[in-house]
């Protein structure tokens, strides 16, 4: 059976790279491309892949954000330049299968697609050595925030406001009016108990899974 694999990273050069080294090993084909995490969550949801490599830092919506939504149509692996335990109970309660470093072995993250193939969790060896169910249940993840209060749309508006958009292009990327967007920028506000945008986002960017 051909294993069908979605990458999202924003670096074209890890995207190439990553295909390259799937495609030659037997069985795995790289279905599609995906260069930030609102991209990644159409094509998803278009192509159900078996299994889907994700960045957590990406434009748009994080990776985190993105295997929150889409659990229920493919098995997430998250790739990422990060070395910390936080990251990896977040991804694991946000339904990825697997976390690798980017610059761990290629084995290991050929082990961690096949092991979500099997629905069975993978971890690079810097995280092997606590018990997966430390990580799911969360006593390594660190103290919930306002942005865990967010609902799905929020989220993405607040990553593009972070990243600085203006109202009308945040509209268009997401396909909703510029009234919907203040909107949503006034829940969010609400929520983190800020009265400026400036305050907005600096609490955010402490979130650490913001990309900006």
């Amino acid at each position: 059976m051909t294993v069908r694999i979605l990458l999202a990273d924003d670096h074209v050069v890890v995207r190439q790279g990553l295909r390259s080294l799937l495609e030659t090993h037997p069985g795995f084909s790289v279905i599609g491309e995906a260069r930030d995490g609102i991209e990644a969550l159409a094509l998803i949801q278009k192509l159900k892949p078996d299994v889907t490599v994700l960045d957590i830092m990406m434009p748009g919506l994080n990776g985190l954000e993105v295997s929150r939504q889409v659990q229920n149509l493919t098995r997430v692996v998250i790739l990422s330049m990060y070395n910390d335990r936080s990251y990896v109970s977040e991804a694991l309660q946000q339904g990825a299968f697997g976390f690798v470093l980017k610059d761990a072995s290629s084995e290991e993250l050929i082990l961690a697609i096949q092991a979500a193939c099997r629905n069975e969790y993978y971890l690079s060896k810097p995280f092997s050595d606590q018990p997966i169910s430390t990580y799911v249940k969360g006593t390594l993840a660190p103290k919930k925030d306002p942005y865990d209060t967010l609902t799905s749309r929020e989220r993405q508006v607040l990553q593009l406001i972070v990243e600085s958009n203006r109202t009308d292009v945040i509209a268009t990327r997401l396909n909703i009016s510029p009234r919907t967007v203040e909107q949503h920028r006034a829940h969010i506000m609400a929520k983190y108990g800020v009265h400026t945008q400036t305050e907005l986002v600096k609490r955010a960017i402490r979130k650490g899974l913001i990309s900006f």
